[in-house]
């Protein structure tokens, strides 16, 4: 007969499994990415984080599209050759409707993009109109253009490029004035009155721009929904590298930039999440240009 006396004994002979947390590389040209970075690191809270801005590039809409693939590709290698992450987070709309296609051909890692939450805003709209806030080389993207063929619908869609509110939020970010009059001028075209109705969604299709979100409410004409794809981001990672399975301690993030260090203090209080010293990557690197 079996002996069902003693499992206690039996299965205390049985070695522990360690479940390993993931590392994830969350990856923008500068700061916005951070507002990625959050969302994701509530649904992996265990895991190892490294946060790389790109930014001698900055801002990548300067470049063109080849120079963009080109760099993204190279800057993106060195990375994914010296942290070996387990998945990589393109935290910027810019970068991914663009070079995503060639990262994914070139290295065998599950990739993450940032694209115009252009499906959910038109969805959601009740007065059919809808704005998508942009840094200028997203709006001229084949990409945005064909999410909106596809997803629109019955919506009326304005696609907003703006110059400056990137760099606005950079700046704010690091501790510099910035007017309320030059948020309120770089959205003031999203707000749009037809006789079918006024806007009552905006896009933010750029990462930087959830940085701002309390101002962006603070200085609209009229109250709209702001659709922020961070959430949406955080769930598709989780969805492939899978939900925490043990309680751990927020480690230190990894902070890594091609130009100037990055502030490790800002970042932790953005985070809530301590930061390691900052590095700067060297050459080899894709001249951005």
């Amino acid at each position: 007969m079996a002996d069902i006396t003693a499992p206690a004994q039996r299965f205390a002979a049985v070695p522990p499994i360690h479940i390993q947390a993931p590392t994830i590389l969350v990856f923008d040209s500068g700061l916005g990415g951070l507002s990625v970075f959050r969302e994701v690191a509530r649904v992996r809270p265990d895991a190892h984080f490294i946060y790389a801005a790109d930014d001698a590039a900055f801002p990548y809409g300067a470049l063109s599209d080849a120079a963009l693939v080109a760099r993204v590709r190279e800057v993106v290698g060195t990375l994914i050759a010296a942290t070996r992450p387990d998945l990589v987070v393109i935290a910027c709309n810019t970068a991914s409707t663009l070079a995503l296609p060639a990262l994914r051909a070139a290295y065998g890692l599950p990739f993450v993009g940032t694209v115009p939450a252009v499906k959910p805003a038109c969805a959601a709209s009740v007065t059919r109109q809808v704005s998508v806030l942009a840094t200028p080389g997203t709006v001229r993207r084949d990409y945005t253009a064909g999410l909106v063929r596809e997803f629109a619908g019955a919506c009326a869609v304005t696609l907003v490029p703006s110059e400056r509110l990137a760099s606005l939020a950079e700046a704010a970010m690091h501790g510099a004035a910035v007017p309320d009059a030059d948020i309120a001028a770089e959205i003031a075209p999203c707000f749009v009155t037809t006789p079918q109705g006024r806007t009552d969604t905006v896009v933010l299709a750029c990462t930087h721009y959830p940085l701002l979100l309390d101002r962006l409410r603070a200085v609209a004409p009229w109250p709209v929904s702001f659709i922020d794809p961070a959430p949406a981001i955080a769930r598709r990672v989780a969805s492939l590298i899978g939900p925490t399975a043990f309680a751990s301690s927020p480690k230190p993030v990894r902070l890594v930039s091609t130009a100037q260090p990055l502030d490790a203090a800002m970042i932790s209080r953005v985070l809530e999440r301590q930061s390691l010293p900052p590095e700067v990557i060297a050459p080899p690197l894709a001249r951005a240009s």
